[in-house]
């Protein structure tokens, strides 16, 4: 079983502690470290391990929920600016990473502190003094959850209510 899938059926479980919400066509939850206060996973449901391989309805609502994930991450944390980006080398199921971004949260790194997180030491960014406290998680999953709850407009007909 990939990776991905493992964390899906530890949220269907109860047991991934970094779930914040299930949607139609994924499980939105926090990364587990958190160097980019606010990073956010969207996990399709599917396992695939393209875009392309979804049937079209399906992408389409995909992509539709990943921008909501993304608005409401935007909203949460305050962010600057939003990156989004579907990769799949390491963990081949589509899964999007949303980042959002802050001036200087690169600490130096980059062009005049400006690039692509990855341009981040990947030692840093995954240090075990990035990861969240439990208050911290629990602070995070609940700004990010009620920002989903205000943009899908409660009762919804995009998002299932939590676990």
């Amino acid at each position: 079983m990939c990776l991905i899938c493992d964390r899906i059926q530890k949220i269907k479980k109860g047991e991934n502690p970094y779930f914040v919400k299930e949607l139609e066509t994924g499980y939105v939850v926090i990364g587990d470290h958190q160097h980019f206060k606010g990073y956010t996973l969207f996990l399709c449901k599917e396992h695939v391990t393209e875009l392309f391989h979804l049937e079209r309805p399906r992408k389409v609502k995909f992509l539709e929920e990943m921008s909501l994930t993304a608005e409401a991450v935007f909203r949460a944390f305050g962010a600057e600016k939003m990156n989004c980006e579907l990769l799949g080398n390491g963990d081949a199921h589509v899964h999007w990473h949303i980042f959002p971004r802050f001036a200087g949260d690169l600490d130096g790194y980059g062009n005049q502190g400006k690039g692509p997180v990855w341009w981040y030491p990947m030692d840093k960014m995954f240090d075990p003094g990035a990861r969240p406290s439990q208050s911290e998680l629990e602070e995070l999953k609940d700004k990010l959850r009620k920002e989903l709850d205000l943009l899908a407009g409660q009762p919804s007909s995009c998002c299932k209510s939590e676990k």
